[in-house]
């Protein structure tokens, strides 16, 4: 089954152009399933039944896995399964009971900052002499225009760290993005994040940048592209720095950026573009707006409430 596992994370590559961090995804997903129908003395994909599916499910529950996990391991379980149907390796699909429409139960609202804590977070990178030393104002204007970045456009951190140069594009206030699968997106892009870019550029990335340095919009202290881990430690700084008490990761900003725009009253389609979901479904998990707000408007625009005015 092992091979098996082999032939579909290639599929994934070759064939559909998965990102690489995806197929890790599928490949540690995968994996762990495979371990679990080994110890249950299953040694080819025909053994398999419902059943099993079943129960190496319910064994990730008893792990006590987030809910976001199981689900992902399921989509990983039914697509491994769908595709080795369709590859001839087997006739049956025991995964076909993973078909529920339950599986939106395990979505979570995601963790979002409010409009006032957003605002706190963007001011903390200042050039204050107080604050900062000579030498490292330019590091402070990186960081600025890095989380502004972030949220104008809610990318994703892997967009963020292989955006180029030549992909903003001020003269329209737009962004070409490429994410998963290589996909091109164009995003719009504010005019203030637009002047912290712009500040970083000519202050800023000169005193970074390295014969190696290539193309890349942002670099680390040693002049190469950021690394995952070293946005994170940026934005964990400066979380601290405003005293915001909640879990905050770089996936953060992106629903945020989101969820306010829908309360701002965007529609879902355009939000969908501008995040590059391929399902629509996985934008409704934004739409998660405050009751009160939602009675105001119905209160506001309803005719038979606005008789009552």
């Amino acid at each position: 089954m092992k091979k098996l596992l082999d032939h579909f994370l290639n599929y994934l590559s070759v064939e559909l152009g998965r990102s690489a961090n995806t197929i890790d995804s599928y490949g540690w997903d995968l994996r762990r399933y495979i371990n679990f129908l080994e110890a249950s003395r299953i040694s080819t994909v025909e053994q398999i039944t419902e059943e099993h599916v079943t129960d190496s499910i319910v064994a990730l529950r008893k792990k006590r896995l987030k809910a976001t996990t199981i689900a992902r391991n399921m989509s990983s379980i039914r697509k491994f399964h769908k595709f080795l149907v369709a590859e001839g390796y087997t006739l049956f699909n025991p995964a076909h009971i993973l078909e529920t429409p339950g599986i939106p139960f395990f979505r979570k609202l995601p963790m979002i900052l409010n409009v006032e804590e957003m605002k706190k977070l963007l001011n903390q990178p200042t050039e204050e002499p107080s604050t900062y030393s000579r030498r490292n104002i330019h590091l402070v204007l990186r960081d600025k225009a890095i989380l502004e970045f972030l949220y104008a456009t809610g990318v994703r951190i892997s967009e963020l760290i292989n955006t180029k140069r030549k992909d903003i594009l001020p003269e329209v206030e737009l962004v070409r993005v490429f994410g998963k699968g290589q996909k091109e997106r164009i995003i719009p892009i504010g005019k203030q994040a637009l002047e912290s870019i712009e500040s970083y550029l000519e202050n800023s990335r000169p005193k970074l940048a390295r014969q190696t340095s290539q193309d890349f919009l942002f670099l680390n202290v040693r002049g190469g592209p950021f690394s995952r881990m070293g946005l994170w430690k940026i934005l964990r700084k400066y979380v601290n720095k405003a005293g915001i008490k909640k879990k905050v990761s770089p996936h953060t900003i992106r629903h945020s950026f989101a969820t306010h725009l829908l309360e701002g009253g965007a529609d879902l389609r355009a939000v969908q573009e501008m995040l590059g979901h391929a399902d629509i479904s996985t934008t409704q998990i934004y739409t998660h707006l405050d009751r009160e707000y939602l009675k105001e408007v119905h209160r506001t625009f309803h005719p038979r409430e606005k008789m009552k005015i």
